[in-house]
């Protein structure tokens, strides 16, 4: 015992001693560094997510990046968000036949046609990145046609938000609940007026986010209360409107097979982007612990999942642990300060990177990939 305990005190040492890199170092600073303070890089020469993230950064004013960037406490769960994904290696499989690969990108979210198995996840406060607001991130999701799911505390209302549609253009829209009634019919209606096909109940805030860096700014959480979330209250709300509502913020296996005994429509794995309590697993984590105890979840319920994807191999390995869509938050509104250009080019960049990526995996149909194309034992060393 004591050996072991040497040997994970070695390594949590090493881990807290490693600086945190919140952008790789692939040649942004060398490229822009040299433009006038506030200036965008050009938008074509961004060549992947964490460059819109640099972006933004060197762009916004303090207030308005760090209401994006905050996450809860020390910040390690927003951390382990991003560096969890390099704990898990990649098996690529040769001689496999991939030249078809990106035919194999577009799948069904509750049924409803889309391009690639990613959406933009609820964010709020979209007028912190753009004067426009959500426009850009609701036009660019139409023009990639990716599923786009507006927070209920965005800049511009429901209303606002669904006259950017385009026809035929498929939105869910995110909500916080409480014993109010009232109040949640009242929002039901305004969004299926708006012609939202689903609802999707933030579970994973049943109390304010402890938010440090936010607090220095004055940029907190905007759902501040303490609210009664209980399986009896979803099971009553579902009586007040008749579309699906879907459950974000599933966190263990537990929870996700008593949604299936529930037989709640989807579940969506997040930690609120590590923004609600420190210490929380990521979302990976609780995939790979559904896949190990009740894989039988992945074929009996939709399971979506977001939380410091930036890569397209991070996608890659989300879906191989069984989950259908991957959300993205961040990235997405950094995009969105170049509005709705920005977006589509995020939206382009990450299709890329996904199929290229599942094809030197030797993954010759997404729609076919399973948990053996991941080694799941984790390398903290690589971290």
């Amino acid at each position: 015992m004591r050996h072991v305990l040497t040997s994970l005190c070695a390594v949590g040492g090493a881990l807290a001693a490693r600086p945190f890199l919140n952008e790789p170092d692939t040649g942004f600073d060398d490229v822009f560094g040299s433009l006038p303070a506030g200036e965008l890089p050009p938008l074509d020469q961004l060549v992947g997510l964490p460059d819109f993230d640099a972006a933004a950064r060197r762009h916004l004013p303090i207030q308005n990046y760090t209401y994006y960037r905050n996450g809860a406490a020390a910040e390690w769960s927003y951390r382990n968000n991003l560096e969890v994904f390099n704990r898990y290696s990649l098996r690529p499989r040769t001689m496999v036949d991939i030249v078809d690969i990106e035919s194999s990108l577009p799948t069904t979210i509750l049924g409803h046609n889309f391009s690639a198995p990613f959406f933009i996840s609820p964010c709020a406060r979209g007028g912190y990145g753009n004067n426009d607001a959500e426009k850009g991130l609701i036009e660019g999701a139409a023009n990639g046609n990716i599923l786009y799911i507006p927070a209920i505390y965005a800049s511009l209302t429901i209303e606002e938000i669904s006259t950017f549609k385009k026809e035929e253009q498929v939105v869910f829209q995110q909500l916080y609940l409480d014993s109010n009634d009232t109040a949640s019919e009242a929002l039901f209606a305004r969004a299926e007026a708006s012609g939202a096909k689903a609802l999707v109940f933030t579970i994973d805030s049943a109390a304010n986010g402890n938010r440090h860096r936010a607090a220095r700014y004055g940029v907190g959480s905007a759902d501040a209360s303490y609210t009664k979330i209980t399986w009896d209250f979803y099971d009553h709300i579902r009586t007040l409107t008749s579309l699906p509502i879907i459950l974000k913020g599933i966190q263990t296996v537990e929870d996700a097979k008593i949604a299936v005994e529930r037989q709640v429509p989807a579940i969506y794995l997040s930690n609120h982007g590590g923004r609600q309590i420190d210490g929380a697993r990521s979302p990976l984590d609780v995939a790979i612990e559904i896949q190990r105890e009740a894989p039988e979840v992945f074929s009996q319920i939709e399971v979506y999942a977001d939380g410091g994807v930036r890569y397209g191999a991070d996608v890659v390995k989300l879906l191989a642990t069984g989950v259908r869509a991957v959300g993205l938050g961040r990235p997405f509104m950094y995009a969105n300060v170049y509005g709705t250009a920005g977006v589509e080019r995020a939206i382009e960049l990450l299709k890329n990177e996904i199929a290229i990526d599942a094809a030197n995996a030797g993954i010759a149909d997404l729609k076919k990939i399973d948990p053996s194309v991941v080694d799941w034992t984790p390398n903290w060393a690589s971290s």
